[in-house]
């Protein structure tokens, strides 16, 4: 009798951990929204192939019954949720009026309810709403996975001096491998 007691407890202990570890990642798409594609009044440099690696992780996540977070930005006109990463019914949006996802959002609450000690993050832009939510999520001790071919950005103008979308998605990557580990959608797919 001892030992079925003490391999219940074992099992329950077990399928505990299981459980915690299921929803210890979390998935964020960020502002991937209408507005950011050709015709919105932001269109991002290649946005179709940013979205389309975030969607298939989305699919991924989803497969494994894992967290999905949509980040919306409130601003119109554009502000749906693009198609190709079209939210579930039971998906959690979360709308924001800051450039950093977790600022006055409940974002941090959510996720600890949850159990997440894992953020894979994607979405538009690198260099605005990916990098600030990266680095929050750095700073509230969440490990951070940037998957990198996932997000996109813009030309940016300096001093009349045009910077290149691809330049300044790469500094940003750069300056964010110090907060986040950095992989590709095919290398974080393919570790499973």
């Amino acid at each position: 009798m001892k030992r079925f007691l003490i391999l219940i407890s074992v099992l329950m202990i077990s399928g505990s951990l299981c459980f915690a570890q299921r929803n210890s990642k979390a998935l964020l798409v960020i502002d991937i929204q209408d507005f950011y594609f050709p015709g919105g009044k932001m269109a991002l440099s290649e946005p179709e192939k940013a979205a389309g690696n975030a969607a298939l992780l989305l699919g991924w996540f989803r497969e494994k019954k894992l967290p999905v977070i949509h980040i919306r930005h409130n601003s119109e006109p554009g502000g749906k949720i693009n198609e190709i990463v079209k939210p579930l019914e039971t998906e959690k949006i979360i709308t924001k009026n800051e450039i950093n996802s977790f600022k006055s959002t409940g974002l941090n609450d959510y996720l600890k309810k949850l159990s997440v000690d894992t953020l894979v993050i994607c979405g538009m832009q690198t260099h605005m709403c990916v990098e600030a939510a990266v680095r929050a999520g750095a700073d509230l001790d969440y490990k951070v996975i940037l998957v990198h071919d996932a997000c996109t950005t813009r030309d940016l103008i300096w001093e009349n001096k045009i910077v290149k979308a691809q330049d300044v998605h790469l500094s940003t990557l750069v300056t964010l491998k110090n907060y986040a580990v950095l992989k590709s959608t095919s290398e974080y797919l393919s570790q499973f």
